[in-house]
């Protein structure tokens, strides 16, 4: 049985880590800079992968699938195999929000895509520069192309007429990790309507983390979810955001934990929200 390898590295392991070849790196930083901001300085040696264009499949309508619906698994392999990455590939992920945004959903797809050593780095970038892991400028490129080919997300998704369900039913769990003044409807600085989804917990993703933006412990996280999570089972447990990427980063601090990884709603609050479906203003 292989041992289950952490989804959370912290950067002082990542720089023993950078002298073996066989890492694979990602920069995942989103933005309207994000990519000058990568020429500009990036861990050496880390591949760009932009959001929208390679982690998405932006839609003409957001009301099917939402802001941020996912790629289809042969656009991904298409990607994987140009980024050099083989079923036992060894990647590590990362942005500048922490693994909040881009970083954590482009982990979620590595795992769903079948490969089982993926790792966030702790602290994102900032952490990375702040211990000395040595950076670069330019454009990198891959080392070598590889054949990767999946047929389905391994990771479990929920639609929105199975939350929908969800809410009618009232035998499931649905959280919320948008910060809590959009879940309030108090404002909503992207999507058309402000509110949450009716029965809809909130829990906003940022408590998953630190003062210094680092993941809580594994225990402390632990303690966090396993209420949520009764008897430690992930069913009937659905996690959602504005578009289904910051979602990620509750998945992941689950995972951290040791815990089963709940659905994904993907098309969350960007999709529900332009329909005509009962909304909590």
């Amino acid at each position: 049985m292989k041992e289950k390898i952490s989804p959370i590295i912290h950067p002082a392991d990542l720089i023993q880590l950078l002298e073996n070849k066989a890492v694979i790196l990602l920069d995942v930083r989103a933005g309207l800079s994000a990519k000058e901001d990568y020429k500009d300085q990036h861990i050496a040696g880390a591949l760009w992968v932009d959001l929208n264009n390679s982690l998405a499949e932006i839609p003409t309508d957001f009301a099917k699938g939402g802001r941020h619906p996912l790629p289809s698994p042969a656009k991904f392999s298409i990607l994987l195999s140009s980024l050099g990455i083989q079923s036992d590939s060894h990647v590590i992920v990362y942005d500048d929000k922490a693994g909040a945004n881009a970083a954590a959903r482009c982990w979620w797809m590595l795992r769903a895509a079948g490969i089982e050593k993926v790792q966030v780095l702790n602290g994102g970038l900032q952490a990375a520069e702040k211990i000395g892991v040595p950076m670069r400028a330019g454009v990198e490129l891959a080392n070598q192309s590889t054949t990767l080919q999946f047929e389905n997300w391994s990771l479990p998704i929920v639609s929105l007429q199975e939350v929908e369900k969800m809410t009618t039913e009232g035998d499931g769990v649905i959280i919320d990790v948008r910060d809590a003044y959009r879940y309030l409807g108090e404002s909503e600085p992207i999507d058309l309507v402000a509110g949450h989804i009716p029965g809809a917990i909130n829990i906003p993703f940022s408590e998953n983390l630190d003062d210094d933006n680092c993941f809580l412990s594994p225990e402390i996280l632990k303690n966090k979810y396993k209420e949520i999570l009764k008897e430690g089972k992930s069913e009937n447990v659905a996690i959602h955001c504005g578009s289904g990427v910051t979602a990620c980063h509750t998945l992941l601090a689950m995972d951290y934990a040791g815990l089963p990884i709940p659905s994904l709603y993907v098309g969350s609050w960007s999709e529900w929200s332009r329909n005509d479906l009962p909304m909590i203003p």
